[in-house]
């Protein structure tokens, strides 16, 4: 074979000398040159120094056939059972902290704690919620979303389990932060695999699965008083961490992306001395850490985007707006049972406020899912003035609350709160991704979120030392009013100026080549 392919590469070298253009060779036919090209392009890619060609070839085939079948699976079939469990995993962790309130007092009694000491718990619980939002990230990227959720379920089953044996307040902080973490290990990857699942019908599944927090709103607390009346809060504790253990269950059925399994090449390095091996191995460990440090960089700066609160002025702003809303956004869910009861309102009739918070929740987000989907709504700053219109009608309706204490003014207080919070939640995270790139939403989610769980954190208990130095709940209502409304006022006039801002940069460039003529 191989002396047939020195004579047939023979003319080929004098054609080449001959005629180095693309022409004919000289006194050759033009089936003698077909033949040389078939000889220079030896040896096939089939041969023996490409066998791993194949391989790789088989490889990709495999990944894309099952890549095709899971794309023919999207947006049916088991994504609608994806879809379910997230409602229910929701349900289960983002409202949850609503429920504390129905301990409070029991919670005060046990441990002789103050309005400051006891407020604490739902904030820690819900700090921790949004706070380890860049770990869960990381953890999904290592381990997926399917681990991460059943990590999730265990840490806030086992931490609220634990509180049932809590000795002092102090216990409660840390069984708190546990609890907290895993709601945010739990809630959190639910939604991200949900845009794995869907693609056309990805709006109307966000909406629908944001119904689940409404749902737990409006159930929580009556299940909740429930199990205060027949078995205390530490056998309440318990049954509800129990509970809390079926979010393993619902990430047991988000199953990742079928995708081909990489399979292992063939080693292609040659045994070696000993000292050379050791050499080696050195050099592979400095060029590990060098990695890993990069890749943690790399990390940080892809989970938590600190460049763009410096270079992108509108998200610096929305940022600095909702972090300051949030300090009064969720204060009245925590107080609104204890201010009823303190106002000789009976407990059950307190926790139905709750539930009809819920009620108003689940009518309204996919009811304003489906208006604010409509073409005219979509372009412009509309979403930020509207968002902020939410905000200012949320604010100023703490007002009522704080103004009468009557079982008729709290419900009017929860319906237009309900209606405003519904608006508000819609929109948070449409204005963010008008705000920036989608390239970069999940950086900048990431950084919303850890700047909102510092004011979580310091929210309740500011209340708290409020109510414990005037002994009056309705002052707290008046300063959820004001941190709200002036938010709401800052973000209209900051979008305000810098829309105006930029409209004159567009108007400055389109007369910048009329006056250079």
């Amino acid at each position: 074979m191989t002396q047939v392919v020195a004579q047939e590469q023979r003319p080929a070298n004098r054609n080449r000398h001959c005629h180095r253009d693309n022409a004919l060779p000289c006194g050759e036919s033009q089936n003698t040159a077909q033949s040389v090209k078939g000889v220079e392009k030896w040896p096939p890619e089939s041969g023996v120094q490409h066998g791993d060609s194949q391989e790789e070839h088989q490889e990709k085939e495999e990944q894309e056939s099952d890549a095709m079948q899971h794309l023919a699976g999207l947006d049916g079939g088991w994504g609608w059972v994806v879809l379910v469990a997230s409602m229910l995993v929701l349900s289960l962790t983002l409202a949850f902290p609503s429920c504390i309130g129905i301990f409070y007092r029991d919670l005060q009694t046990e441990f002789n704690a103050s309005n400051t000491e006891t407020s604490w718990v739902p904030a820690i619980m819900t700090a921790m919620l949004h706070a380890g939002g860049p770990l869960c990230s990381m953890l999904v990227e290592c381990f997926g979303c399917r681990v991460t959720v059943m990590v999730g379920g265990l840490l806030s089953g086992l931490g609220m389990a634990a509180s049932a044996l809590a000795r002092t307040i102090n216990d409660i902080y840390i069984t708190s932060g546990i609890t907290g973490l895993g709601f945010c290990l739990s809630f959190q990857p639910s939604v991200t695999i949900l845009g794995h699942y869907f693609v056309r019908r990805r709006a109307f599944a966000n909406a629908l699965s944001s119904t689940g927090t409404a749902v737990g709103l409006s159930t929580l607390p009556l299940v909740s008083n429930a199990l205060l009346s027949w078995f205390g809060w530490r056998g309440s504790f318990l049954i509800l961490g129990g509970v809390l253990l079926n979010c393993c269950v619902c990430g047991a059925v988000m199953r990742p992306i079928a995708s081909a399994p990489s399979k292992p090449r063939r080693s292609q390095v040659s045994d070696t001395p000993n000292n050379q091996s050791l050499q080696q191995e050195t050099q592979e460990r400095e060029d590990s850490v060098k990695t890993t440090y990069r890749g943690f960089l790399l990390s940080l700066h892809r989970h938590i985007a600190f460049d763009l609160l410096v270079n992108n002025a509108r998200y610096r702003t929305f940022a600095v707006g909702v972090t300051w809303m949030t300090l009064g956004y969720v204060v009245p869910l925590v107080y609104l049972v204890p201010y009823a009861t303190h106002h000789n309102i009976v407990i059950y009739r307190a926790a139905f406020l709750m539930s009809v918070l819920g009620l108003v929740n689940i009518t309204v987000r996919p009811a304003a899912a489906f208006v604010l989907g409509l073409p005219r709504f979509r372009g412009g700053s509309r979403f930020v003035y509207m968002f902020a219109g939410a905000l200012l009608v949320n604010g100023l309706s703490n007002c009522i609350c704080g103004a009468l204490a009557s079982f008729e003014a709290l419900l009017v207080y929860v319906v237009i709160f309900g209606l405003s919070m519904s608006v508000g939640g819609s929109l948070l995270y449409t204005v963010l991704m008008d705000t920036v790139e989608m390239s970069r939403f999940p950086s900048a989610l990431g950084l919303l979120c850890l700047l909102q769980s510092g004011t979580l954190l310091i929210g309740p208990p500011l209340a708290g030392m409020l109510v414990d130095h005037t002994g009056q709940y309705s002052y707290v209502f008046y300063a959820c009013a004001v941190c709200v409304s002036s938010a709401s006022l800052f973000l209209m006039g900051s979008f305000y100026f810098l829309e105006s801002k930029r409209g004159k940069k567009k108007r400055n460039s389109m007369k910048m080549p009329s006056d250079a003529c």
